[in-house]
């Protein structure tokens, strides 16, 4: 009889399982098997390792040179005759070192000469490069970091953490035109003042029209109440902005709650969108006042957006009044990001999404795939994660929200899945390149998104623009590996109490063997996974086992990606991932799984 352990903290025990990263593996010969082990890599001490512009010379306490800038300015140019280099002094630090300019950026072995006749010198106490220095990201300590697969996960995250080296929003002023603003903790800290533009006193469902309190009261519907028998039926509250604004710039590094794409960015809320929707008047003022320009009747906005998120719109062509805010919006300097919409379908039916001058973003799931809702199209810029709340909230994105079905009550942490999540993943990658350049222009945050994306890992059918967007390569950062072939089995396979199933996909077209870095992506769902021995057997029988049982390992479901060396084995032909249901009591079935050659 098995003996289990109680399912305490059913969230945190398995996400920390779920998320971690992906577990290296070899294959080993049939019917051995291989434990999963995990690598360590550690990077070489630096030396002269780029171009130097200026050197740090310390010099000892008795030398003229360590008291005395003309004698420290005299020594330098000495250095620099016998270097053959134009050396000069530059200025005296705060530690009495001199800062020594080499006349522009030396090539590695010039500045070994120079540094090399300062060591020489006696009274030199160091010489060093003054070298380039960057700000350094560290994992975020947010508790509910490890649920945006969004963020990090190899296979369909969009890279964000390799992006954080370089910029994380800081000045960067982003204006969410949405349904407003709930009061979040894990938020607060980066939301400025916004304004209310919804006209109707009905729509705005806060007792009067258009004010300068952004305030989301909550757009709940009663059955058909918006005419034409819509809503079909009640509706709750969505909180639609926050959550929107949360993807955007929730704070991190505060031990709590998720981390935003620009976590250090300001978030505007404008509110455009209330009961039964919003009006394209009242949204063509708001993104003209959100970057900066006159509206007749409200304050000017003293903080013009950077960048304007939009996940919203209706069906029908681009009309003209909508085409001219947006393109003031950009002469002004403004990025406006648009959600491509929801309806499976093209995306050029689609207002405003088939606009000129905007950043139109199709949504894909969890495995890199078109999302099933997702439009598409030719007028599609780029791909972002938008997640599959249908398949399981583990696969939805994870953002800031309220509990409240009408008003507001306490804050919370929901999935959503859409378009609408998918588009504030780029306006948070545009607001950490308007932080990394202040000077750029919309067309280059367009046309640099486009370029540095990487192939969708999945499929889509339709148009998903140039592909899935990638933060760190964008920004010029560590980017993710280029993904190769994708091959994907997605039909459900049960796996019956004390029982052995397998699932078997067919590799066609890769020549040679397969890769020492074979992904393996493993979807299961069971109430038990401790029960479950996971293992991938290679076309010519040779086996690798992902994961064993434990006994102690009561949380649910599996869903991570494993790497196996696979370097001996050709890499044509069938594999199968087989699992096997150790004990009773249990039971699931095999979602979903995948090789990435």
């Amino acid at each position: 009889m098995k003996h289990r352990p109680l399912r305490t903290s059913l969230v945190v025990v398995t996400t920390a399982a779920l998320l971690g990263s992906g577990t290296a593996v070899a294959l080993a010969s049939p019917g051995a098997t291989v434990e999963a082990t995990a690598k360590a890599t550690t990077s070489p001490a630096a030396t002269v390792d780029q171009p130097v512009e200026r050197l740090i010379v310390g010099y000892k306490s008795r030398a003229a040179e360590a008291k005395s800038d003309s004698a420290a300015t005299e020594d330098a140019k000495a250095k620099g005759k016998k270097t053959g280099e134009d050396l000069d002094f530059a200025r005296r630090l705060g530690t009495g070192a001199a800062l020594v300019d080499l006349g522009g950026e030396l090539g590695k072995q010039d500045a070994v000469d120079v540094i090399a006749a300062f060591r020489a010198d006696p009274d030199v106490a160091f010489v060093v490069p003054d070298k380039r220095m960057y700000a350094t990201a560290v994992t975020p300590n947010d508790t509910e970091y490890n649920r945006q697969w969004d963020l990090f996960e190899a296979t369909a995250g969009m890279n964000v953490p390799g992006a954080w080296d370089k910029a994380t929003g800081s000045g960067v002023k982003v204006a969410v035109i949405d349904t407003g603003y709930v009061p979040h903790s894990d938020l607060a800290a980066n939301v400025i003042a916004g304004y209310d533009f919804i006209s109707d006193p009905f729509m705005a469902n806060d007792g009067g029209g258009r004010d300068s309190n952004a305030s989301d009261p909550g757009d709940w519907m009663l059955q058909g109440e918006c005419g034409n028998n819509y809503p079909e039926f009640d509706t709750t509250s969505s909180w639609h902005g926050t959550h929107v604004a949360g993807t955007i710039a929730a704070t991190s590094g505060n031990s709590k709650g998720i981390a935003g794409i620009a976590y250090h960015a300001t978030v505007q809320p404008v509110r455009v969108l209330g009961k039964c929707g919003g009006t394209t008047a009242d949204i063509m003022d708001a993104i003209t006042w959100a970057s900066g320009g006159y509206v007749p009747g409200v304050p000017a906005n003293p903080n013009a957006a950077d960048v304007i998120n939009l996940s919203l719109g209706g069906s029908g062509a681009c009309d003209s009044g909508t085409q001219n805010a947006i393109n003031g919006a950009v002469n002004r300097g403004t990025t406006v990001v648009v959600a491509a919409g929801n309806s499976n379908t093209n995306a050029a039916n689609f207002n405003p999404a088939n606009c000129s001058n905007v950043i139109t973003v199709a949504a894909s799931d969890r495995e890199g795939n078109r999302a099933s809702y997702s439009n598409y199209g030719t007028v599609i810029d780029i791909t972002a994660p938008g997640g599959e709340t249908a398949v399981s909230s583990a696969h939805g994105i994870w953002s800031t929200l309220n509990s409240g079905t009408r008003g507001p009550v306490s804050e919370n942490y929901e999935a959503y899945q859409g378009t609408s999540m998918a588009a504030p993943h780029i306006a948070g990658l545009a607001a950490l390149m308007y932080q990394t350049n202040p000077s750029i222009t919309p067309a280059q945050v367009e046309s640099t998104i486009k370029t540095k994306a990487r192939p969708l890992p999945g499929y889509c059918s339709g148009g998903c623009g140039a592909g899935l967007a990638d933060a760190a390569a964008t920004l010029g950062g560590s980017t993710q590996p280029p993904t190769g072939s994708v091959f994907t089995n997605s039909t459900n396979v049960n796996i019956p109490d004390n029982a052995t199933v397998s699932s078997s996909i067919a590799v066609t077209g890769i020549s040679g063997n397969a890769p020492a870095a074979l992904k393996v992506g493993v979807d299961i769902k069971h109430t038990y996974r401790g029960d479950l021995k996971i293992e991938l057997i290679a076309p010519n029988g040779a086996a690798a086992v992902l994961k064993n049982t434990s006994t102690g390992d009561s949380a649910d479901n599996v869903f991570t990606t494993y790497t196996v060396d696979a370097s001996g084995v050709v890499a044509s032909g069938t594999w199968r991932l087989r699992v096997t249901d150790a004990y009773t009591g249990d039971t699931g079935y095999i979602d979903s799984w995948s090789l990435t050659f």
